[in-house]
C-alpha cells in the first residue's frame, strides 16, 4: 500500500491528510516511480487554498516536482528502464510514495546528481533560468534587484545573476535571513521591515537605481519597485506572495517615470514544450555541475509532515529550497 498526503477541500494546512491510497501500474505510455524527495513550491500552496488558476478535483494529492527511481515502465515507453533515476515537473500529484508519470515528462538525472538536489531545482532552477536569461537578460552591467532573495527562487536567481557578472541587491524581510542571501549570491542585503526600500537602493547605486527587479510578492511591493528602476529599467513580476499587485499603473505614469517597463510572467510560458525543457535543464544541470550555481535545501521534512512544511512556509520562517524526503 501507498501513502500520500491528500485534501478532500481548500482550506489551512489542517486539511492536508496522511492517507493510504491504491497501489497502480503505469499505462503504456508511463513510468512508475518510487519517489525520494519531493519539491514544495509556494504554488502548492495557492493550491490548497484555492487561490491557483488549476482546477482540483477532490481528493486531490498537490506537489508537481519529485525525484526517484523507476520501478516500472509502460509496454509503449522507450529510452527509460526499471533503475533509472529520474525528475519531473510540471505533473501534478508529487505529494506521495510511488506514483505514475508520463514518460515524455521525465529527465533523466547526471550520475553526479541526488535526488534530492534534483528535487529541489527543477521548478525554481527553470524559473531562475527564464528570469534572467529570457524576461530580462541579465549582463555584468545591470544592478538586479530580487525581492525575497533568501527563498528557493531567490537564492537560485541570486548565484545566477551574481555569476552574469551582475550586482545584486536583495531584499530579505527579517535579519535572521541577511546573512544567507549573502552567502547565496547578494552583494547587498535590504531588510525591508525597517529599510526603506527605493532610499536604500538609490543609496547602494550612488544613485544610479537598479537596471531590473524580479518581484516575487506582488502586493504592495510591485508598486515600491518602480521607484527603484533607473530610466528603461523592468519590472518582472513572477510571483504574488502577498498577493497579486494592487495598483493599476496608467501608462503615464510609467513615462513618468523615466520610460519603464512591466511584465507579469508564469513558468509556462517559457518552458511550453519539450524543446524548451530540454534546453532549460541542460543550462542549469550545466550550471549545478560547474559551481555556479549552489542548490540551498533550506529545510527537510518527512512526507508525512508536509503540514508542518507548509505552515513554516506561510510564515516565512524558512530559507532556500523546501524538500519532502519520501
Amino acid at each position: 500500500m501507498t501513502h500520500a498526503i491528500s485534501m478532500q477541500q481548500f482550506g489551512g494546512p489542517e486539511v492536508l491528510q496522511w492517507t493510504a491510497v491504491d497501489d497502480s501500474h503505469p499505462g503504456p505510455l508511463e513510468a512508475q516511480i518510487r519517489q525520494e524527495a519531493v519539491g514544495v513550491n509556494f504554488a502548492d500552496v495557492y493550491m490548497r487554498t484555492g487561490n491557483h488558476p488549476a482546477k482540483l478535483k477532490f481528493p486531490a494529492i498537490l506537489g508537481v516536482e519529485g525525484a526517484g527511481v523507476i520501478e516500472e515502465v509502460g509496454s509503449e515507453v522507450s529510452g527509460f528502464a526499471v533503475g533509472d533515476r529520474v525528475a519531473y515537473f510540471g505533473v501534478l500529484g508529487a505529494y506521495t510514495e510511488a506514483r505514475s508519470v508520463p514518460a515524455d515528462k521525465l529527465i533523466k538525472l547526471p550520475p553526479t546528481m541526488s535526488l534530492l538536489v534534483a528535487a529541489a531545482i527543477l521548478v525554481k532552477g527553470i524559473t531562475a533560468r527564464y528570469l534572467c536569461r529570457q524576461a530580462f537578460p541579465v549582463t555584468s552591467a545591470d544592478v538586479v534587484l530580487i525581492h525575497a532573495a533568501a527563498g528557493g527562487i531567490g537564492t537560485l536567481l541570486s548565484q545566477w545573476s551574481a555569476a552574469l557578472g551582475a550586482t545584486v541587491i536583495g531584499t530579505v524581510g527579517s535579519e535572521q535571513k541577511v546573512d544567507f542571501a549573502r552567502a547565496n549570491g547578494c552583494h547587498h542585503v535590504i531588510v525591508t521591515a525597517h529599510e526603506k526600500l527605493a532610499d536604500r537602493v538609490s543609496a547602494i547605486t550612488k544613485g544610479e537605481k537598479a537596471s531590473v527587479v524580479f518581484d516575487a510578492l506582488g502586493g504592495d511591493t510591485s508598486l515600491l519597485s518602480l521607484d527603484c528602476l533607473r530610466p528603461r529599467g523592468t519590472l518582472v513580476i513572477f510571483g504574488r506572495t502577498a498577493g497579486f499587485p494592487h495598483a493599476i499603473v496608467p501608462f503615464e505614469h510609467l513615462m513618468q517615470k523615466g520610460s519603464l517597463k512591466v511584465t507579469m510572467t508564469q513558468l509556462l510560458d517559457f518552458a511550453g514544450t519539450r524543446t524548451d525543457i530540454d534546453t532549460a535543464v541542460s543550462d542549469l544541470f550545466s550550471a549545478v555541475e560547474a559551481g555556479r550555481l549552489r542548490p540551498a535545501i533550506g529545510q527537510t521534512y518527512e512526507l508525512r509532515d508536509t503540514r508542518q512544511a507548509h505552515r513554516d512556509l506561510e510564515g516565512r520562517k524558512t530559507v532556500g529550497s523546501i524538500v519532502l524526503v519520501v
